[in-house]
């Protein structure tokens, strides 16, 4: 296991490699659909997530007295966000990438270009990911976006993934599909 504290610098990140097992502290924010596309469109954000981590998850918050409460923290599938990524990490500089299913081939060759990794969160865990977030540090575009596309900000501790995707140019999604496809000809070939 290897564990990062925010902020997470560019040298530790480029050390990771694909299969890597990480335990995540400190301030992470969320972001979908309409948060990347709101920045690929020169909106506002007023979150610096130079050397920080940005989530692809729709949590469940509810009011809890002054605070939030977070009761479901689970990873939204990133393949939505391809089309913005790159263009986000460029110009964020951002170092993780938080979510599921992994990213495209765009996406890996900006994380090596901006020394950034892409960490496989576990679908099906939001409420382990729930108890993670030790407090809710705030939020940002809720009465734009709603609470599931809004930008929270959480504050994590021993928040586990994989790292998937590394600065390497290596995926474990490119790697499984890859060796999969050559074991299904095979199984082909042997059944004729």
């Amino acid at each position: 296991m290897i564990f990062l504290r925010y902020p997470f610098d560019e040298k530790t990140v480029r050390s990771l490699k694909a299969g890597d097992a990480v335990s995540i502290s400190g301030i992470i924010h969320t972001g979908r659909d309409k948060f990347h596309k709101h920045f690929a469109d020169g909106g506002a954000i007023n979150v610096d997530f130079r050397d920080g981590a940005l989530y692809h998850c729709g949590p469940v918050v509810v009011r809890d007295g002054d605070g939030w409460r977070v009761k479901a923290a689970g990873p939204t599938t990133s393949v939505r966000e391809n089309p913005y990524e790159p263009a986000f990490i460029a110009k964020s500089g951002v170092r993780l990438i938080i979510g599921k299913g992994g990213m495209d081939s765009a996406t890996l060759e900006a994380l090596g270009l901006y020394g950034a990794v892409y960490i496989q969160a576990v679908g099906g865990a939001a409420a382990i990911y729930a108890d993670a977030v030790k407090r809710v540090a705030g939020v940002d575009m809720l009465d734009e976006f709603g609470a599931a596309e809004a930008c929270w900000h959480f504050e994590v501790e021993d928040f586990r993934g994989v790292v998937a995707m590394d600065s390497r140019g290596r995926s474990l999604f490119d790697e499984v599909y890859s060796s999969s496809a050559s074991r299904c000809r095979e199984l082909i070939q042997q059944a004729r």
